[in-house]
């Protein structure tokens, strides 16, 4: 019986080492999200289909910042096609577990906020409007570490363009899922390697 709890507080105890290890300084992590997609199956129904691939470099634990690039499309049969993008930077800050309050709900995972400015627009064609210029967002997400490298995210973000042209000013809250694949530096990969 000692054996198996002692078994049982080594492999909490790795799991928090290993969701640790992924958000040192000098890892990196890439991936995206894929913000919302649906498909209309009805006669006249549409499409829509946004993806938002990041990238970035950890400068130190827990902080990283790096950059994105949004892009969406929204259609339907004998209607406009409006496409969307934004690119520009990010930063993101992953709470401690017990920071602030906050709680981790599984060992291997963390919760995190996110924020980014760049540039973004709209065009839709058929004469329709279009707009250009600052993008911005900000909201908290939660990375749960499915492997050692790899998180499954979600993210809930409010996200705005203070456009010029016939668009103006455009804000939603954006719901994103995605996958994020965490690079290691050698020291992360030590630290893996030691819990397993």
């Amino acid at each position: 019986m000692k054996r198996l709890i002692l078994t049982g507080i080594l492999a909490i105890a790795g799991l928090t080492a290993t969701a640790n290890a992924q958000i040192q300084k000098g890892n990196w992590m890439v991936g995206g999200n894929l913000v919302g997609a649906n498909f209309g199956l009805n006669e006249g129904a549409g499409y829509n289909f946004a993806i938002q691939p990041k990238g970035a470099y950890f400068i130190e634990d827990n902080i990283a910042v790096g950059g994105y690039v949004d892009l969406g499309f929204k259609g339907a049969k004998d209607a406009p096609t409006t496409f969307t993008y934004n690119v520009g930077a990010l930063g993101r800050y992953y709470l401690n577990p017990g920071e602030q309050g906050v709680n981790n709900l599984l060992h291997h995972g963390r919760w995190f906020f996110e924020g980014n400015v760049g540039v973004g627009g709209m065009s839709i064609s058929k004469g329709g409007s279009s707009s250009n210029g600052l993008n911005f967002g900000f909201g908290p997400g939660y990375s749960y570490f499915i492997t050692p490298n790899i998180g499954l995210e979600g993210l809930v973000k409010y996200d705005a363009n203070a456009g010029f042209g016939s668009g103006g000013y455009t804000n939603k809250i954006t719901f994103g899922l995605g996958f994020q694949i965490y690079l290691p530096t050698s020291k992360a990969k030590q630290i893996i390697n030691d819990v397993k």
